[in-house]
């Protein structure tokens, strides 16, 4: 409880895990237990995916700038990369990160799982990469065409062009999820 009132939000977020890994360990009914794994995925975005881009933010800059210039077909060197007319360069910022929305998709994974009473299985794991595979390649994809030109930089990284990657990551997203969940969907209510 301390933890929670403190004025510190990722010490509340640390707070709410705790007690999210509590209340999964001792309960025993169904419904507060599908609840509160929904409640312990919402802190993968608001704190560890942080933490983790907090100390891995190089490497992670790195693998997108590499998958942009393998896509355009330019030299980088980090996390910059050559615009394919070689008019200047691509820089990749923290907000230019998959991982952000990586951790999205994974929380709306669980969140349509545990609604729906979705049973355990195998291919739990294939759905959920797969949600989070199109985010980073919807991302890379934008971040791609951004490296075409200045024009295509101006074009794509415009409010529009945030606002059609999004929509696509979401839709993509919650449509592999429902793919994943599609039985409990469609079974006689």
């Amino acid at each position: 409880m301390l933890l929670a009132i403190l004025p510190v939000g990722p010490a509340s977020w640390l707070a709410v895990t705790a007690l999210s890994l509590h209340v999964i360990s001792t309960s025993g009914a169904s419904s507060t237990r599908r609840g509160t794994l929904i409640l312990l995925a919402v802190t993968v975005p608001m704190l560890w995916s942080r933490l983790l881009f907090h100390f891995f933010a190089e490497l992670i800059l790195r693998i997108d700038a590499a998958l942009v210039g393998w896509i355009l077909r330019t030299p980088r060197t980090g996390d910059v990369v050559e615009f394919a007319d070689a008019s200047g360069v691509l820089v990749i910022l923290p907000g230019c990160s998959s991982l952000a929305n990586v951790s999205l998709a994974f929380l709306c994974w669980v969140t349509v799982s545990q609604l729906a009473g979705h049973k355990r299985s195998a291919y739990d794991l294939f759905w959920c990469l797969m949600a989070c595979f199109s985010v980073v390649a919807v991302n890379v994809t934008r971040i791609s065409f951004m490296g075409l030109s200045q024009w295509h930089y101006a074009m794509f990284h415009s409010w529009w062009g945030g606002a059609v990657a999004n929509t696509a990551i979401l839709g993509l997203t919650v449509g592999f999820c429902l793919l994943g969940v599609r039985r409990e969907l469609l079974r006689p209510l």
